[in-house]
């Protein structure tokens, strides 16, 4: 399945790659592959999502990804845990759920309050169950280029991004800025294993603006709105924007923006992702589809 993409309004050069539309149709394929493993005896693939404490933000990220999965016709198990609550209690909770043959795929929201290590917590989590790839072992096998470890969904969902607009990303010239675990290092490996020529930047890279410049696929995942320029990007390069920040408009009222200017970026760029509805869509659907090769490899490991 490829996104939609669709040409921008007048002022912008550069084409938009729609997040939102290739989300929604990976959902639907989803629903109609846990349908087909339905009709073949099977259980309905489950996603257990733990909250712990009451973040608002958290909260909302939570709701929606129990929306989504009902969507895609898998069961949501939500988990919501006190902020009291200690590292062990958390631990213990997550042994049930490594053990709970109905649950295919664990996701712990972070942050995490201050008496908890998220690392803990996250390489607790069976390796098999780990749907959003943050565990030391699919950080490795990630890193080995190995086929049998599941991706981070943030990068994920930037790759399938890219391929929509790149059938063949051999030896484009790929610039990252931003170093974390979370995305920027795994996007890195996604890239070289794409066969691209990759650069990861970060604060103390020095002219970060002529490196992005030099870039035919620019991400950027630093959490710091606008920091990218529109002078920062080659012409006709694809933009892949990670970054979202509600800042305050001088109406008084707040918006999303990305870590790119998008009105100057999309006057120079080929294609190029908006903020909202970019990458955020695809993170979740990413989530979603990590959950179902979770059970599908379950299921036929049992049947083995």
């Amino acid at each position: 399945m490829t996104a939609s993409t669709t040409t921008m309004n007048a002022g912008g050069g550069a084409e938009l790659i729609d997040g939102k539309a290739m989300a929604a149709g990976m959902t639907a394929d989803i629903r109609e592959q846990v349908e087909m493993l339905v009709r073949q005896g099977h259980e309905l693939p489950g996603l257990a999502v733990v909250l712990v404490g009451n973040d608002p933000a958290s909260e909302v990220y939570v709701k929606n990804k129990a929306i989504q999965t009902h969507r895609a016709g898998m069961k949501s198990f939500m988990q919501m845990m006190p902020e009291s609550t200690s590292q062990e209690e958390l631990l213990a909770l997550i042994e049930e759920l490594n053990e709970n043959p109905k649950v295919d795929g664990i996701l712990v929201q972070l942050p995490l309050p201050p008496q908890i290590d998220a690392a803990t917590v996250t390489n607790a989590i069976h390796p098999d169950k780990d749907v959003d790839g943050l565990g030391e072992v699919n950080t490795g096998r990630l890193a080995l280029g190995m086929e049998n470890g599941i991706v981070p969904c943030t990068p994920l969902g930037c790759l399938k991004l890219l391929q929509s607009v790149h059938e063949d990303m051999t030896g484009l010239k790929a610039v990252v800025i931003g170093a974390s675990n979370l995305v920027g290092r795994p996007m890195a490996q996604l890239l070289l294993k794409a066969n691209c020529t990759v650069t990861v930047a970060h604060i103390h890279t020095r002219n970060i603006e002529e490196l992005a410049r030099s870039a035919d696929i620019l991400v950027v995942a630093t959490g710091k709105a606008g920091l990218v320029k529109g002078s920062w990007i080659k012409p006709g390069a694809t933009v892949i924007d990670v970054g979202i920040t509600r800042v305050q408009t001088p109406e008084g009222k707040s918006r999303l923006v990305g870590d790119v200017v998008f009105e100057e970026a999309s006057r120079v760029a080929g294609h190029i992702t908006p903020v909202p509805g970019g990458v955020g869509p695809m993170t979740i659907a990413c989530l979603l589809h990590n959950t179902f090769q979770a059970a599908s490899r379950r299921r036929a490991s049992t049947e083995g």
